[in-house]
């Protein structure tokens, strides 16, 4: 007699010792839901990724051992702008991450042209991430997938947060056996795209290219083509960001310049270094702003319309 099928995913009502609630949302990989900690009452995000589905045999537990051992090294990270890792799991070939729940909204609605943020709120995000990044590499961890989707805001509370630290290895795993892009390329370094070692310097880069689209409202290369966009990335030079909106400063499109550059040695050093000039270049955007003024100008800055709450965007 065979025994009884092991639920699916859609089938469960708990993740270790999570219950699930409701689903959030869905992408290639998995499903990200609210969830509750049985043990503590608590709210907590899951992200689940459905590894027995994508991998098979060896893959499968060299993905298994992959998964956890970077959701370890993300778990040790306590930085006030990088989302809390809480615990980590796997049940019946679900992978699962359970992270604090955050408010507010991933800033992928503020890439539309007709909702980009004030240049100083995005100056301010733009520091914290540089110096959350810095933090993260100086402990020897690489997000690899830095994009508006992965940033958290909340104007009410000035809360910035990057979120998915320890989850785009497997995408990286999943993408290396199959040779296929999963989601877009347009975040991805060139060195990241060509399958090359990467380091802290292809967060630069991913960052240079959020900051490009926060400001413009456009990605730095686009094609319709795959296989023109990759082109695009690893070969041709992005245009400055003052061609698109002239009254950028030139300090702010020298940063941007450099972080999208090709080599990983013509950007800069570190997280450190970017925010220091992200700030130089606040300060010759507003002049005139006391520090304490700076220091809240994302809260602010920040009086569009929200999106609806919720926490960042499954894989």
């Amino acid at each position: 007699m065979s025994g009884r099928a092991k639920p699916s995913l859609a089938e469960r009502s708990t993740l270790g010792h999570y219950r699930i609630d409701r689903q959030l949302g869905r992408g290639a990989m998995g499903a990200v839901y609210l969830g509750t900690d049985l043990h503590t009452g608590n709210t907590v995000a899951l992200k689940a990724l459905a590894l027995a589905a994508e991998f098979k045999g060896a893959e499968l537990e060299d993905a298994r051992q992959r998964f956890f051992r970077e959701a370890e090294t993300a778990g040790r990270l306590r930085h006030p702008d990088i989302v809390k890792i809480l615990g980590a799991g796997e049940q019946d070939g679900t992978a699962y991450v359970a992270m604090e729940y955050l408010s507010g909204h991933d800033l992928q609605c503020h890439t539309d042209p007709t909702a980009l943020l004030s240049v100083p709120a995005v100056l301010q995000i733009g520091i914290r991430v540089a110096d959350a990044l810095a933090y993260a590499h100086s402990h020897g961890v690489v997000h690899r997938d830095v994009k508006p989707a992965n940033v958290m805001v909340d104007a009410d509370t000035g809360m910035v947060k990057i979120t998915d630290f320890g989850i785009a290895c497997i995408a990286d795993a999943s993408r290396t056996r199959t040779g296929v892009i999963l989601g877009t390329p347009s975040f991805m370094s060139p060195e990241q795209l060509s399958g090359q070692r990467v380091d802290g310097r292809t967060d630069l880069y991913s960052l240079g290219v959020m900051l490009f689209q926060l400001l413009t409202g456009r990605l730095p290369h686009q094609g319709e083509a795959m296989a023109r966009l990759l082109n695009a990335i690893v070969n041709e030079p992005a245009a400055d960001i003052r061609s698109l909106r002239d009254e950028l400063p030139e300090a702010l499109a020298h940063v941007v310049a450099r972080l999208l550059s090709k080599l990983p040695e013509a950007r800069h050093a570190d997280g450190w270094q970017v925010a220091n000039e992200l700030r130089l270049a606040a300060d010759l955007t507003n002049p005139a702003d006391s520090p304490a003024s700076k220091a809240q100008a994302f809260a602010t800055t920040v009086s569009l319309p929200r999106a609806d709450p919720s926490h960042n965007r499954p894989l």
